[in-house]
């Protein structure tokens, strides 16, 4: 889908590769409307963007907040023909160090909050029948590592629901994209202390992406209507070899992934 002349809603387009992506899409002519909890942040993004750019600010993880969005959307603006479901929250953490409570919000945003958003929006899509749905995960969703236990397991569901999608859509003229990739240098590992330490030493052999490369990753996954979109080439390398040999990779990742120290304490 080419996005000039198309709106484009993006999620968790205050920061990182949501804002990224908002601005690149802007770039390419379409009109973007942006997402997230923080309004200061979306307007100071929006203003980037310029006179194409709309801010809604939500919690993503409140259902009823995300009905009334797209009931707002719809009637100001219109079904989108572009969803991004790029919201997502999550400290790193093994089981034991994680609340019953945390899963559950670990799951609200990224699943449910991909969920709800392409709840509200999928009707005025079918009805039209077209428009383009991408879901950002992780490498996560392909194999896992120590020590994210409830972050991995969100970042499955994403890939589920992103498959399920597909094909409950494979007799329309709706796309769906899945965007995956290894270390993004953003606010997410700001925000999220003691995370970034627990990439596995395999993963760190693959290239860190900015915001803005993956962002262009994404955009690139629209236009060609990309069922799959995995960078750098490196991570697209390790899939490749994932899909040969997968129980040597899985081991790597397990072997060479972050270890507490015996004397670390519960909920570091």
């Amino acid at each position: 889908m080419n996005p000039r002349g198309k709106t484009a809603l993006i999620t968790g387009a205050s920061s990182g590769i949501g804002a990224a992506t908002a601005q690149e899409l802007g770039k390419k002519g379409a009109r973007v409307i942006l997402v997230a909890r923080r309004e200061e942040q979306l307007r100071r993004i929006a203003a980037s963007i310029g006179n194409a750019a709309s801010v809604y600010p939500v919690d993503l993880s409140d259902e009823k907040a995300v009905t009334a969005l797209g009931e707002r959307v719809t009637s100001e603006i219109g079904t989108p023909d572009i969803i991004v479901n790029n919201a997502g929250a999550g400290i790193w953490k093994f089981v034991e160090e994680t609340t019953p409570q945390e899963a559950v919000q670990l799951m609200a945003v990224p699943y449910f909050a991909a969920f709800y958003v392409t709840h509200a929006f999928l009707p005025g899509m079918l009805r039209r029948n077209s428009g383009h749905i991408v879901n950002v995960s992780s490498v996560g969703s392909r194999f896992v590592w120590p020590g994210a236990t409830a972050y991995l397991a969100a970042r499955w569901a994403v890939r589920g629901f992103t498959e399920a999608l597909r094909s409950d859509l494979a007799k329309t003229r709706i796309r769906v994209t899945l965007y995956e990739s290894g270390v993004v240098r953003s606010e997410y590992w700001e925000h999220n202390p003691g995370s970034r330490e627990r990439v596995p030493k395999m993963g760190n052999l693959v290239p860190a992406l900015t915001s803005e490369a993956a962002a262009r990753a994404i955009v690139r996954g629209i236009e060609r209507e990309q069922k799959l979109v995995v960078v750098p080439f490196m991570m697209k390398l390790t899939y490749w070899q994932h899909a040969v040999f997968p129980g040597v990779v899985q081991s790597l990742m397990t072997r060479t992934g972050y270890r507490k120290r015996t004397s670390e304490p519960l909920g570091r």
